[in-house]
């Protein structure tokens, strides 16, 4: 939830630096990194949030959950989108635009943007924030909007400003609230997302947001012009049923819809709440207008199992999901969770690999990615020895004669002036190259000593 995300972020970034400085262990890495841009804080944006995403021309776009303005309600900053634009010649540094400030509810606009974008085949940038709009949400006797589903269109003529529109506006807690994560489109154009709280199911998982989290559909007008439709395809209640869903949603060829809970599930979990969080799918309905229906995949138990997910799947060969969960192990997980077969007729979910917090890089928070020969990348959030401050990472996968997934750290981040604390997944380029952000470092100094966040490429 991003409120409580950007808070925990800082927290965690003091202690983590507290130790660091105490263990100044030198990094040793298989692939050269570099920090394309450092955010100042305030006009420019802080805390880069979610997934970045290129266009055709080799653009990078992403959102940042502050900066950018100060005059939102109740959590102050707005926030922004930016493009980091390559260099001409070879050497020269990236150049970063902010494309849009969010005003807040005051100006019945978003503001925090609580994930990365999507791009359509037109440039179109689309994403969420957790607050604002034009809903009746109230927090701490503040109206500050339930959230937001926004589009960025890019401008007729080159140089111009680019276009914000609000798709959505979540009107109550009912429909949704603090919409979250990376937004998905189906082949009719159709948008799914997950917001943390909202639905109307659920009334234990906060006291201060109603309900426990909903997956939702927005459907584009009939006619030009008209505006999007929302359906919320289901409401957690919390406890069993799973609660908090992270966004990242991932879709199949049926248009079944899968997606993780950082909490709910199993109540026999060695967490400390007694919910570790859920895997699960929801099924369209087989009649027009009928209800979507839920399964649950897994509920994490904690232990060598793995606990509290904080980001969506991704797919791989055979129809297998495969994520990360924060804790766990000694440090997070990476997982799969395989599909039935003619002899089980449950899914069933494997660890990978666990990590190991007295060992090396630990607390994954986004979800893997893979590459052509079938390894998977992704980042921890922190580490031991040379990645105090995070990691890149590679998962090699076993041979054909059995074994296991060996861990390869390709880059542990060291610190202002490099990045802090990886918590979105990565990308690849046309090249084979990663790209991806953190939520502090950099040589940025408008956010104290911690830095203000970067955006990070690691190549072979």
């Amino acid at each position: 939830m991003t409120h409580k995300k950007s808070s925990r972020a800082r927290t965690r970034i003091c202690s983590l630096l507290a130790v660091a400085l105490a263990m100044a262990v030198p990094a040793s890495a298989e692939w050269k990194e570099k920090v394309l841009y450092s955010f100042q804080g305030a006009t420019d944006g802080q805390l880069p949030v979610g997934s970045i995403v290129f266009d055709s021309a080799g653009n990078l776009y992403g959102a940042t959950t502050q900066g950018g303005a100060t005059n939102c309600s109740p959590v102050a900053d707005c926030g922004t989108v930016f493009q980091l634009a390559p260099p001409a010649k070879t050497g020269d540094p990236w150049t970063e635009t902010v494309l849009y400030v969010f005003k807040g509810a005051k100006y019945n606009d978003g503001d925090s943007p609580a994930g990365g974008l999507v791009i359509d085949d037109q440039g179109n940038l689309y994403g969420t924030t957790a607050y604002g709009g034009t809903g009746n949400c109230v927090l701490l006797g503040i109206k500050g909007g339930c959230g937001t589903v926004y589009k960025l269109s890019p401008p007729s003529e080159k140089g111009g400003a680019w276009t914000e529109t609000i798709l959505y506006s979540f009107p109550t807690a009912r429909q949704g609230y603090l919409p979250n994560g990376e937004l998905v489109f189906d082949s009719a154009g159709n948008l799914f997302g997950a917001s943390t709280f909202g639905g109307g199911k659920g009334t234990t998982c906060d006291k201060f947001y109603q309900y426990c989290g909903s997956v939702f559909e927005l459907s584009p007008p009939m006619l030009k012009g008209g505006k999007w439709t929302e359906k919320v395809l289901h409401g957690f209640a919390g406890g069993a049923d799973g609660a908090n869903p992270n966004g990242g949603l991932v879709l199949d060829g049926k248009s079944n819809v899968y997606g993780t809970t950082s909490t709910g599930g199993s109540e026999s979990g060695e967490c400390s709440s007694g919910w570790c969080g859920t895997a699960f799918e929801l099924k369209p309905p087989t009649k027009k207008g009928g209800a979507w229906t839920k399964h649950m995949l897994h509920a994490f138990q904690s232990g060598s199992d793995g606990d509290h997910p904080l980001a969506g799947m991704i797919f791989g060969t055979s129809g297998y999901l495969y994520g990360t969960t924060l804790n766990g192990a000694s440090g997070g997980t990476v997982f799969s969770v395989v599909p039935p077969t003619e002899r089980s007729h449950y899914w069933k979910e494997a660890v990978l690999y666990g990590f190991n917090q007295n060992e090396g890089p630990f607390d994954p928070e986004g979800a893997p990615i893979f590459d052509q020969g079938g390894k998977l990348y992704g980042t921890t959030y922190a580490g031991n020895g040379g990645s105090l401050y995070g990691s890149v990472f590679r998962l090699n996968p076993p041979n054909k004669t059995g074994g296991h997934w060996t861990l390869t750290v390709i880059h542990g981040f060291l610190g202002p002036p490099d990045g802090d604390f990886p918590a979105a997944s990565l990308v690849f380029d046309k090249k084979g190259d990663l790209y991806s952000t953190t939520q502090a470092g950099g040589t940025g100094t408008g956010c104290g000593f911690a830095g203000c966040g970067t955006v990070f490429e690691v190549e072979p």
